[in-house]
């Protein structure tokens, strides 16, 4: 992977850029499908390369194992999004989101939860793993 930090930040400032104006033309309140779909189509409007519902499969021992796991967006092919839509951002989301992150090898992961007040303050979280801190600034 040849991306920087600075990049790896730019574009996860474009995410949460992208999941603040989605929750301002929504608001809290809507079921985690709805702003998938919103999110895919504010992803678009912004030019940003991305997978959605992406299947994760389990490798171990060389052996592709078959897997239910699918992260909600993989974006630029360097950013792990998850959303959620719920009260609190329970450790298992964190969880959920650190394991797409180790098993696809990707430096960062965003967890962006919609059924807050303002995402920038309490609504999104980002984490970062060894990955990141061996990339150039």
């Amino acid at each position: 992977m040849n991306i920087t930090k600075t990049e790896i930040n730019k574009l996860s400032y474009q995410i949460i850029g992208a999941a603040i104006e989605v929750h301002k033309h929504t608001g809290p309140g809507l079921l985690e499908s709805t702003y998938h779909n919103f999110m895919k189509k504010e992803l678009e409007l912004r030019g940003l390369a991305f997978n959605s519902e992406m299947k994760v499969d389990l490798v171990y021992k060389d052996q592709v194992l078959q897997s239910k796991l699918r992260c909600d967006f993989l974006i630029e092919g360097a950013i792990i999004l998850e959303i959620k839509s719920v009260k609190n951002l329970d450790p298992i989301y964190y969880a959920q989101l650190m394991t797409y992150m180790k098993l696809l090898e990707k430096p960062k992961g965003i967890l962006i939860n919609f059924n807050v007040i303002n995402i920038y303050n309490e609504g999104q979280k980002t984490i970062v793993n060894e990955i990141f801190k061996k990339l150039a600034d």
